[in-house]
């Protein structure tokens, strides 16, 4: 391990450990019981099977989509209809295992991937826009979520919806196709699998291919990348179309593993979610699920709190706030960070004299 990556490690454990300080004491400045919020807050979600469960649960889809944007930003290309992929990942999952008739292994297998192909179509026309236009992507991506939100609104409420229930919500997904727990008395199920494999190839195609590693040099230096040779437009469009696929592909897994409709008549946030995991991740998406589940863990046990104590869950949002204020804080350890390379510099000076 080098003294870059040992450093981006402090960097990330001393602003989860601040923030959580920081938290702590606007707990005990605000609440009446700030003991038994802050002990429910870091052990609740340990006090049972089911509270557990629940933080897997969440984990789960955050994996997808922290995955997903970091292979998109590897190429420093702010591309955040991810949201929108994500969204619609569930939408045509839906319809997909609705008007399809496949056996049963097969059905959720093909079910998730024709939406993971939808979401490489969301992101991926920012990306062509951006390419053929020199659009913003930023604002397009944007403006992409909304027109995934209301179409699929439209889907949903014109061909989807089941007349007999008593909401906006459409037919219900066939057994068949939906995702079994994997564990009983929780909703874990089979999509934990397929989003720690997404991890793992998520990992190597960013950091044991070609491809991968041009999309990285593309993101740290374009000009150098330009003038060694890297075609900048396919990589782009390479990074953006892959990290959509993946979005696609967690929004099916999803909606097939926690749902028995589909309900999303607006955007679930994963997006932006997604953006709090891959800064904690440094974008390498094998640290992905660490930062999931510390995430998840922490709203968890955020809920527990509030629904035991008088402490409100956005005391969390604070902790989330506070932790990617200092990790992206590039003077935050500079001094230690020189002190380490000054250090490193003389180690290899005296060995070389040694020689």
């Amino acid at each position: 391990m080098n003294s870059n990556t040992k450093l981006n490690i402090l960097r990330t454990v001393l602003s989860i450990l601040i923030a959580l300080l920081i938290s702590f004491g606007i707990i005990f400045i605000t609440s009446e019981e700030p003991v038994k919020a802050i002990i429910q807050l870091l052990t609740g979600p340990l006090q049972s099977q089911r509270r557990f469960g629940n933080v897997i649960e969440a984990m789960i889809p955050l994996i997808f989509t922290g995955v997903g944007v970091s292979i998109m930003f590897a190429a420093n290309e702010i591309n955040l209809a991810g949201e929108g992929a994500f969204h619609i990942g569930g939408l045509i999952a839906t319809y997909f295992a609705l008007n399809t008739a496949l056996p049963p292994v097969i059905s959720p297998i093909a079910t998730i991937i024709a939406a993971g192909l939808f979401g490489m179509l969301v992101t991926g026309v920012p990306a062509i826009m951006k390419i053929k236009t020199e659009s913003d992507v930023l604002v397009s991506s944007l403006m992409m979520n909304y027109l995934v939100l209301y179409f699929s609104n439209y889907v949903l409420n014109n061909i989807l919806r089941d007349p007999k229930a008593g909401a906006v919500v459409s037919y219900a997904v066939p057994d068949i196709t939906k995702f079994g727990t994997i564990i009983p008395g929780t909703r874990i199920h089979v999509g934990l699998f397929i989003a720690l494999a997404v991890a793992v190839i998520g990992y190597v195609f960013l950091y044991k291919t070609k491809i991968g590693y041009e999309i990285r040099i593309t993101g740290e230096n374009r000009d150098f990348a330009r003038y060694s040779g890297i075609n900048i437009v396919k990589i782009t469009l390479v990074s953006q179309l892959v990290g959509g696929f993946i979005f696609g592909l967690g929004g099916g897994v999803e909606l097939l593993g926690m749902y028995n409709r589909f309900t999303w008549t607006s955007l679930l946030g994963y997006g932006w979610d997604a953006i709090i995991i891959t800064t904690l991740a440094k974008k390498n998406p094998i640290y992905v699920p660490f930062a999931a589940f510390f995430l998840a863990y922490l709203r968890t046990g955020a809920s527990i709190m509030s629904r035991s104590t008088d402490v409100a869950t956005e005391i969390v949002t604070i902790t989330q706030g506070i932790i990617i204020l200092l990790i992206v804080a590039e003077q935050f350890l500079s001094k230690y960070k020189h002190k380490i390379i000054s250090r490193e510099a003389k180690a290899t000076l005296i060995e070389k004299e040694g020689e």
